[in-house]
């Protein structure tokens, strides 16, 4: 029963591989540190520890459930809510030491990246993220598009969430308040692009 059990448990995790691209030694690396963690399941024919497998499942962007028993949903994510953003002006972040402690948020149909949570506060995006929404921040995707919102810093811990648009280059505000300005760079005032905005909701 076990070794069949163990085969499901690895043709689920090959089938998350192969989507996300992914060695199995460097899914392995993941998880503890070590490459042959899903090779010994294998060969070995064992039960994984839930232990390991909770960890494999953050790895492959899936539940422990679907990875386990192929119950609930495919494809999650537990993204780190790493501080608040102030998107009314430069706000200071809250310091994160290790990402093990902070609070995660599960979240579906992101594609790969650099994903972090941040808590919005002000008006100045209220169009798009009124106070309190979560916006989701991929740190990986640093691109300017036209019309894309980002997150950008000022280089002192300062933080703002703002829409990028063209001619002129600038990041303005999305709100209902007149009384916000756009930013506009220039050689002694240009922010580092902190990640691109790929979600926004709040809970009602």
């Amino acid at each position: 029963m076990a070794n069949s059990l163990t085969s499901q448990i690895i043709e689920r995790v090959e089938e998350r591989l192969k989507v996300l691209r992914l060695t199995e030694r460097a899914a392995s690396m993941r998880v503890d540190g070590k490459p042959d963690l899903i090779r010994n399941w294998r060969t070995k024919n064992v039960m994984p520890r839930l232990d390991s497998l909770v960890r494999l499942a953050d790895a492959l962007h899936t539940t422990p459930d679907w990875l386990a028993f192929g119950t609930g949903a495919v494809e999650s994510l537990w993204v780190p809510k790493i501080s608040w953003v102030n998107a009314g002006a430069f706000g200071v972040s809250d310091a994160v030491v290790h990402l093990d402690d902070v609070e995660r948020i599960e979240v579906s149909g992101l594609p790969e990246g650099d994903w972090f949570a941040l808590e919005v506060q002000g008006d100045s995006m209220d169009r798009i993220s009124p106070p309190e929404s979560i916006i989701l921040v991929n740190r990986a995707d640093k691109r300017l598009v036209n019309n894309a919102c980002y997150v950008i810093q000022d280089g002192e811990g300062g933080a703002t969430y703002k829409r990028y648009r063209q001619n002129p280059i600038r990041f303005e505000p999305v709100s209902t308040n007149p009384n916000h300005d756009s930013l506009f760079p220039d050689r002694d005032n240009t922010p580092t692009i902190f990640g691109r905005v790929g979600r926004s909701y709040i809970d009602m």
